[in-house]
């Protein structure tokens, strides 16, 4: 390991414990619905509060940061993170269960603030690139890795409650551990959402089309495949291939994405993902094998439709526009993700559990028929593309650790909220 991310080591150990738990607890909740009867809609409710959490705490988390400081800020966030998932083991309901999903997503967005910034502080120009490769990747393998820890336990019981929480727990001691820096957290920044969407148009529509697709498969998928009659273990392995592939394809399309022009990239990938989805749909309850290889493909491409989209909605921009583009662009994606996992339960609940595959194909393919449609105003000639990387979506902060974003004009391009 190069001598500079040893100093990051506490908080990528820390990154990798609470996405393992993460992982694993949205799969997890999503079957345990599933087995105490709750029908498609409401487990498409129930999960969706968790994306409004998401959104919602981007606008105040960071105030908490700012009054008490990083550690402490983390602190309070993990605890309560641990403490909405041991009380979701204390009572069975929808309308408990959504709440704290909502509690839950506000923390995450509190973490995600936390540790972003913090990366951002102590990385330097020549390294911030490559520490944030290691963070998306940590994230990704955090994700994919959650997904086999359901072979643990019985869903019905209460261990898997246990082990979330001791994951979230454990995920706070290399962070309180390790010497703090005290970093400063990128102040907020202040958006029209009406003149960013002129801007950037088709950028902020495939996140949004992201998210709708993004959202459904993190929600539904567990419940997916397991109405389609694969048992625990084989959930865990659907789950998990499709994450880790989206991990694996991020560079390779990137690379193709820098090559050609970027809106074609942008629409030809949301109709592959459509015409995997449709596949995936007529392979109907075929054999594990099978469908573990569409669903290797669906990861592949579809994990890379928010990167590409931030990447064509960076295109030709102003250095001024670039962070409250990038703010607008996580929120559309969790706009899309909150709205996803109820419109695609609908689907579930009247054609069956392809219904999820059906509301995810029409998304991809209406957004990637428009986007090889559609006709810039202004194209951006394809020698000022911007570079590709593959951006996570967690929270606003994030764009402060983005490469394409110098350091030197942060303070430039940032304003109070």
């Amino acid at each position: 390991m190069p001598r500079y991310l040893f100093s990051f080591i506490s908080l990528f150990a820390a990154v990798l414990v609470l996405m393992l738990g993460n992982g694993l607890f949205g799969s997890f909740l999503s079957l345990r619905m599933v087995a105490e009867g709750f029908s498609e809609q409401t487990i498409g409710l129930v999960m969706g509060g968790f994306y409004v959490g998401l959104v919602s705490g981007s606008f105040f988390c960071q105030r908490l940061i700012q009054r008490v400081g990083h550690v402490r800020a983390f602190t309070v966030y993990a605890a309560i993170n641990t403490v909405a998932v041991m009380l979701q083991a204390l009572h069975v309901g929808p309308f408990w269960w959504g709440a704290l999903r909502v509690v839950s997503g506000v923390a995450m967005t509190g973490i995600y603030m936390v540790v972003e910034s913090w990366l951002n502080e102590c990385a330097s120009p020549q390294t911030r690139g490559r520490v944030f490769s290691v963070y998306m990747a940590l994230t990704f393998l955090g994700m994919g890795g959650g997904q086999f820890l359901l072979n643990f336990s019985d869903i019905r019981g209460q261990d898997l409650f246990l082990i979330v929480a001791v994951l979230f727990t454990l995920c706070l001691v290399p962070v309180a551990g390790t010497r703090t820096v005290h970093p400063e957290l990128p102040e907020s920044a202040h958006f029209n959402l009406g003149k960013l969407f002129r801007l950037a148009p088709l950028g902020m529509l495939g996140c949004l089309s992201a998210g709708l697709a993004n959202g459904s498969f993190y929600t539904l998928g567990p419940v997916f495949s397991h109405q389609m009659g694969f048992p625990v273990s084989g959930v865990a392995w659907y789950m998990g291939i499709t994450i880790l592939s989206g991990l694996l394809l991020q560079w390779p399309v990137g690379g193709l994405s820098d090559r050609f022009n970027r809106r074609l990239v942008l629409g030809g990938l949301s109709l592959m993902v459509c015409l995997i989805s449709l596949a995936i749909v007529a392979a109907g309850e075929s054999s594990l094998p099978l469908l573990l290889g569409l669903t290797a493909a669906y990861g592949g491409i579809a994990f890379t439709i928010y990167p590409v989209s931030v990447a064509l909605a960076h295109d030709g921009l102003e250095r001024g526009d670039i962070v409250p583009v990038s703010a607008a662009l996580i929120l559309s994606f969790g706009v899309g993700a909150g709205i996803g996992p109820v419109a695609a339960s609908s689907l579930m609940a009247a054609f069956g559990p392809i219904g999820m595959y059906l509301f995810i194909a029409g998304c991809s393919g209406l957004f990637g028929a428009g986007a090889l449609l559609y006709r810039p105003r202004r194209p951006t000639p394809f020698e000022e593309q911007v570079p590709y990387v593959p951006v996570p979506r967690t929270s606003p902060v994030i764009t402060a650790l983005d490469p394409r974003v110098e350091p030197a004009e942060e303070d430039d391009l940032t304003q109070k909220a």
